[in-house]
């Protein structure tokens, strides 16, 4: 592991690095709210287009996670959706502290803006954190540590999760966490930096348990490669009392302030084992490595791919360029290092290489075209946790140490400039043509259906007894998250609580025992699905009728609700078939307020 470098000191030094720090604060804190300027035109009437659903479930679970804290009720589990089983938030991605830390905000200015402000601050504080841990840790040149830093933070990977996803924006933990593990090797540090790691372990955990996992096998990866490298072996034989020490008090300190979150995620009600989501899917294809992504220069220019499953899961996407100037870099770097940084290039290039190779998933896939060639991961899909985790996103570890190696590339030629003004002019030429087109552009964004004035006036508490059940049409799931839009309104305006069927949630109900999205379609959820898919009344029979009936009495609910505009995340709903399907069920609605309103009887 390499030590602190030595820094330059006097005033002028001084001021020419808090200069640098600051032009530092000052360009990370543009490209945020750059990438995010959609939404701050109004982040209450607007929305990020390819992934308003999970936008929706962020902006509830901060809108609960207050409202649990505030009420003295379980931040981890809920019965406020999925009527009447509830669901485990210790196995969905709760985000926890942030619904605790920002709970004044919530209540002041709404979820939507204090979704924004944890957005915009997670993308800026990712490339502060890793400014921080490269400046003062890695590398002489601060230059160098902002080329780094800000690559990593504003990466096709970053920059494709800001569309919506507070977890793995939140990559300002993963220096922290590196950090924090390399100060366990000093002598006399094993409880003090036990405890912090451990506080930090906890706090990723509430917020991005994926990301965690991530973070902790590749560092585990890294330092297994680093210390049998024989220039390292005897360093770390040194240090390895101290650092088992600090392990063991770090795992004492997580241990204690995860022992009823890990209970839930492993031993709760509502857990799940592996993912909702299939490997298959989510998988990285190879050629997405040299490929662009589509919210970059390079994509808007029309060089961008449709190569990832989704908007949100670009989570390599580099371009040939930057993958050619890593290889240069790490070549550059090999030839001037001494055995001992060898070791740790040797490291960060196995960590790469590994998670690469994984992120590609159980079988390789070229330009789209899946083979029945098997890989690593199809091996280990089936050990418990790792089958819990999209192969795909993997590759998020590839980008920071190529942010390294560029940071210590870029640290070697300030250091040792090349002797030839043309060399010199090469390596500027090929930062810029392996960097610029990978520059940001800003998230897609739209305006977003607005929460009935039933909801905003407080009218539904006319209709819905206290802790009563509602449910809006479609019934929600994450391809109609207004239930949850709603509710997540009611509770940060201080209304009270209505609870509502099904949501956008992570839970059983799987095939092979694994977990699904939502709770498993009843009759009546499937037939306004199917009406507001494709604009079409389904037959109703008297058999439907009273399925449908059964459903509503199952799940408790006293009043069903369907607004002018309905918000769905992937297609238009039709809220005229909706609404004569519901009338063909429940008989003629009222009009109350902006909604249609069905009273259903007691069973």
């Amino acid at each position: 592991m390499p030590s602190s470098p030595p820094q330059a000191t006097g005033p002028s030094t001084t001021f020419r690095n808090r200069r640098a720090d600051l032009l530092l604060l000052l360009a990370t804190v543009a490209l945020a709210l750059w990438v995010t300027s959609g939404l701050w035109r109004d982040p209450n009437t607007r929305m990020i287009t390819v992934n308003s659903s999970d936008q929706a479930l962020f902006e509830w679970l901060l809108a609960f996670g207050g409202h649990a804290v505030t009420h003295g009720e379980n931040p981890l589990f809920t019965h406020l959706i999925n009527v009447p089983d509830g669901v485990n938030l210790a196995v969905n991605t709760s985000i926890t502290a942030y619904a605790v830390v920002f709970a004044p905000l919530t209540y002041l200015v709404g979820p939507p803006a204090t979704f924004l402000v944890i957005l915009t601050l997670n993308l800026a504080a990712t490339a502060v954190a890793w400014y921080w841990l490269l400046s003062r840790h890695l590398v002489t040149s601060r230059l160098a540590a902002g080329v780094g830093a800000l690559f990593i933070a504003y990466c096709p990977a970053m920059v494709s999760h800001a569309n919506a996803h507070l977890n793995w924006t939140a990559g300002w933990l993963v220096p922290l966490l590196v950090w924090g593990v390399l100060r366990l090797r000093r002598p006399g540090r094993a409880i003090a930096g036990g405890v912090v790691l451990g506080v930090l372990v906890a706090v990723a955990f509430s917020i991005a348990a994926e990301g965690l996992f991530f973070t902790a096998l590749a560092v585990a990866l890294f330092l297994l490669v680093w210390t049998l490298h024989p220039a390292r072996r005897a360093e770390a034989r040194a240090a390895l009392p101290d650092f088992l020490r600090g392990l063991g008090v770090t795992a004492l300190v997580a241990g204690v302030l995860l022992a009823y979150p890990l209970w839930l995620h492993f031993a709760g009600p509502q857990r799940y084992h592996g993912t909702g989501f299939d490997p298959l899917i989510h998988s990285e294809d190879i050629a997405a490595y040299g490929s662009y992504p589509r919210r970059s220069l390079a994509g808007w220019a029309g060089l961008g791919t449709s190569l990832a499953p989704n908007p949100t899961e670009e989570n390599s996407f580099f371009g040939i360029p930057l993958l050619l100037l890593a290889v240069a870099c790490f070549v550059l770097l090999w030839r001037r290092a001494d055995r001992a940084f060898q070791a740790t290039l040797t490291a960060l290039g196995v960590t790469a290489l590994v998670f690469a190779v994984l992120s590609w998933g159980p079988t390789a896939k070229w330009n789209g075209r899946r083979t029945d060639q098997l890989l690593p991961f199809g091996v280990l899909d089936n050990l418990p946790v790792i089958n819990a985790a999209l192969p795909s996103r993997l590759a998020l570890v590839v980008a920071p140490v190529i942010g390294l190696l560029l940071a210590y590339a870029l640290d070697t030629l300030r250091a040792r400039p090349p002797r030839h003004r043309s060399t010199e002019l090469v390596w500027a030429l090929g930062f810029a043509a392996a960097l610029l087109p990978l520059l940001p552009t800003p998230l897609l964004t739209s305006i977003r259906e607005p929460v009935p004035a039933f909801i905003t006036s407080g009218a539904w508490q006319r209709y819905v007894s206290p802790g009563g059940v509602l449910t809006p049409l479609p019934v929600t799931v994450d391809l109609y998250p207004d239930g949850q839009r709603w509710q997540a309104y009611a509770l940060a305006h201080r209304q009270g609580e209505f609870r509502i069927p099904a949501g956008f949630f992570l839970g059983p109900g799987g095939p092979d025992g694994r977990g699904r999205i939502g709770p498993v379609p009843r009759t009546f959820s499937a037939l306004v699905d199917q009406a507001g898919r494709t604009g079409l009344v389904p037959i109703i029979t008297d058999g439907s009728i009273r399925e449908s009936r059964a459903d509503l009495h199952y799940w408790g609910v006293e009043t069903v609700v369907l607004a002018d505009r309905v918000h769905g995340a992937k297609f238009d709903v039709d809220e005229e078939a909706v609404r004569r399907t519901a009338t063909a069920l429940l008989g003629p609605p009222e009009r109350v307020e902006d909604v249609w309103l069905w009273r259903v009887p007691p069973a």
